[in-house]
């Protein structure tokens, strides 16, 4: 068993490379080999989001608080609450933050395949932000 302890790994700001807006991320638990699964908090402010992203073996995200937005590449964008559950398939391109008025926390939990959890692409312009 191992026990995590609050306060034990830092916070860290969201990379502008991968993230618009401001986004702090809360590292949860790394898996060490033979399992794979990564767990962090990560919390969006106002208009903050992610940039367009992929996961090799897909991605759950679970809203813990406030409001936010998600969307898949071709799809509609869909707004998240609090206790809503995102399952995001291997390979399918998608993005989700806050909406643009209120902040929106949610644990992002994925598995790595070969070292890696996600591949970053590109930002989500204002206007696809907008909808």
């Amino acid at each position: 068993m191992d026990i995590i302890r609050c306060g034990s790994r830092p916070s860290m700001k969201g990379p502008p490379d991968w993230f618009t807006g401001t986004v702090r991320i809360d590292p949860l638990f790394d898996a060490g080999d033979p399992a794979r699964v990564a767990g962090a908090a990560v919390t969006f402010e106002p208009g903050a989001r992610t940039a367009w992203h992929t996961h090799p073996l897909g991605q759950t995200i679970i809203v813990t608080s406030g409001l936010g937005r998600a969307q898949r590449e071709g799809g509609p964008i869909e707004e998240i609450r609090p206790g809503d559950v995102v399952w995001f398939p291997p390979g399918e391109k998608h993005w989700h933050g806050a909406s643009p008025s209120t902040a929106m926390t949610h644990i992002a939990v994925q598995e790595k395949l070969n070292g890696k959890n996600v591949d970053w692409l590109e930002h989500v312009s204002d206007a696809q932000y907008a909808g």
